[in-house]
């Protein structure tokens, strides 16, 4: 009985911690709410776009009396603003899911474009909206930031997140047990270990590379948080895994486990890699600004 409830808290602890990098994040579509002619609309702004796929802004706004305009510029450049018209459209949705599980088969509303930019490159926009009683604009002082990110093949992907939601379940389940002082603590501290290895330090940069076109941008290359607050996690394990070999010593892991739910609670993407728009360079997000 005591593993099950071992077991199930893990659980419960992790998918909170999923859904919680789910809603999280600087990379997740910005949700707002805007009105037009008396009407209110649920937006979900986009902040990540895949290159190739010519992705568009969309403002799922179903009003087609309004007129709305896209303003943009390259992410922390002097550049001037761009102006684009949104465009009414309906579209098909092309998903399976979508289709059969959701019923959802067409989206509508106002599209319009930015251009495409090098990965890891970043796009800043605010947009307007004209209606019967004048214009509104949103987001000027706050402007959205898209970033552009290569495609990642489900191969490769796929595997990657399986593997670090198995190594934050098995932490948990090795920390609770170490607070139990049960002596299963061991075998889960050794996987995960072994799981976080495989997840963050070996399948983590091959879908950076593919995203970004960087195997690693973390210490002591760069300041990319993702990559290292995978580093720091792994770290805190190894000591763990080191510190239990030849004597139980249940605090390692529990402060491993710890260390490793704290840094499951930045959320993801925050401060990564971003593309210096003079230089071409990837940079840090958090070092660019700290200096300019």
């Amino acid at each position: 009985m005591k593993k099950v409830f071992f077991w199930f808290l893990a659980i419960v602890i992790t998918l909170s911690a999923v859904i919680y990098q789910r809603k999280t994040g600087p990379t997740y579509d910005k949700k707002m709410e805007i009105s037009a002619n008396d009407s209110t609309y649920n937006l979900q702004l986009i902040r990540s776009i895949e290159i190739g796929s010519n992705t568009p802004v969309k403002l799922a706004v179903t009003d087609q009396t309004i007129s709305a305009k896209l303003y943009y510029k390259r992410f922390l450049t002097k550049d001037a603003y761009q102006v684009v018209d949104f465009v009414y459209k309906v579209k098909p949705v092309d998903s399976y899911i979508m289709n059969k599980v959701f019923g959802i088969t067409q989206q509508e509303g106002w599209f319009a474009n930015v251009p495409e930019q090098g990965m890891a490159g970043k796009i800043q926009y605010y947009f307007e909206i004209s209606d019967a009683k004048g214009t509104k604009t949103y987001l000027q002082e706050e402007p959205v930031v898209v970033r552009f990110k290569g495609a990642v093949p489900s191969k490769v992907l796929a595997p990657h997140i399986f593997f670090m939601f198995f190594a934050m379940l098995l932490g948990n389940l090795a920390g609770i047990l170490a607070v139990f002082k049960q002596k299963r603590f061991k075998f889960y501290t050794n996987l995960t270990l072994i799981t976080l290895f495989i997840g963050g330090l070996i399948l983590g940069p091959w879908v950076q590379y593919y995203a970004f076109g960087e195997a690693w941008a973390g210490v002591p290359f760069a300041w990319d948080l993702t990559d290292n607050k995978t580093l720091l996690a792994f770290i805190f394990w190894l000591l763990a895994f080191v510190m239990n070999r030849k004597k139980e010593r249940p605090v390692y892991t529990i402060v491993a486990s710890i260390v490793m739910l704290l840094i499951y609670s930045i959320p993801h993407s925050m401060y990564g890699s971003q593309l210096d728009p003079e230089t071409g360079e990837i940079i840090q997000g958090w070092i660019h600004l700290f200096f300019i």
